[in-house]
């Protein structure tokens, strides 16, 4: 099974003084484009989210480490595990950084996440890494280079940490941003585009997605245009295959179908948050 992962793609762009690497799983089969991050300034790397499948965590730290520089830490944007289940596997060494909400979401329910995945065998780690940091909203200078943390409340997920780099108009922004993939959708859509709506008037150029390529304020715009579309067929009635099979002919361009199946039962079913 380990052997059918196509290969990641990796993206490397400067900006300013910092490099940035992005490292994106698979857009084919069941893979959904998990999209994590390396912020590379003079000295240090700084990690966004870690991967889901165990064997791109893996390689995701070895390409890291490939660059010679010292991992300074690892922030976890939030608690849906296509985020965190490659910390177990491969960074169980790192300093983690994540929201305190986040942080308490994996110690009350992290291990029955991980028994409610066991299908995915080998794929899946087995053990769970809880983050011991916790970071919340402010300002800090790594390594020479200004970090602007915030939360976001209620959009693809409750607790999001979001990271500016506004000295080179970088903007990690991880699941507010799905960049040419069918979107996550949770009962907070009309919140999300109020948030979308702010970062398009913000002074950031490029956004960092959680899912997919890095994007610009095209993609933004391309994301409130689907979550417009989403709620407009929920008010009409649609739900689960009937809402999928619309979104899939109304957003034929767009990648990785098999998220549907993840969120629709909770969307619509009231199934498990885990």
């Amino acid at each position: 099974m380990v052997a059918q992962l196509p290969d990641p793609i990796k993206i490397v762009r400067r900006a300013g003084d910092v490099r940035i690497h992005t490292f994106i799983s698979g857009f084919t089969g069941d893979n959904i484009a998990n999209a994590t991050h390396i912020i590379e300034s003079k000295n240090k790397l700084v990690l966004v989210d870690g991967q889901f499948l165990v064997p791109y965590a893996l390689q995701f730290r070895e390409y890291a480490n490939s660059i010679g520089k010292k991992i300074e830490r690892l922030y976890l944007s939030h608690r849906h595990p296509d985020h965190w289940f490659g910390l177990g596997a491969a960074f169980s060494d790192i300093p983690i950084y994540a929201l305190p909400e986040t942080i308490e979401f994996l110690k009350q329910h992290g291990e029955d996440s991980l028994k409610d995945h066991w299908k995915m065998g080998n794929l899946a780690p087995k053990g769970l890494v809880i983050p011991e940091e916790t970071v919340r909203a402010g300002e800090e200078i790594i390594d020479g280079v200004k970090y602007v943390f915030d939360e976001v409340i209620d959009t693809e997920i409750d607790f999001l940490l979001t990271i500016g780099l506004p000295d080179v108009g970088i903007f990690v922004a991880q699941d507010l941003i799905y960049s040419g993939t069918h979107l996550y959708l949770t009962k907070y859509m009309e919140h999300w585009i109020a948030i979308l709506q702010d970062m398009l008037l913000s002074e950031y150029d490029i956004f960092l997605p959680g899912h997919g390529f890095p994007a610009d304020k095209n993609e933004v715009a391309t994301n409130i245009e689907y979550l417009s579309v989403a709620i407009e067929a929920v008010g009409k009635g649609l739900a689960n295959e009937n809402f999928k099979r619309f979104m899939l002919e109304r957003f034929p361009e767009r990648k990785c179908p098999a998220i549907f199946d993840i969120y629709m039962p909770r969307l619509f079913d009231n199934a498990s948050e885990f």
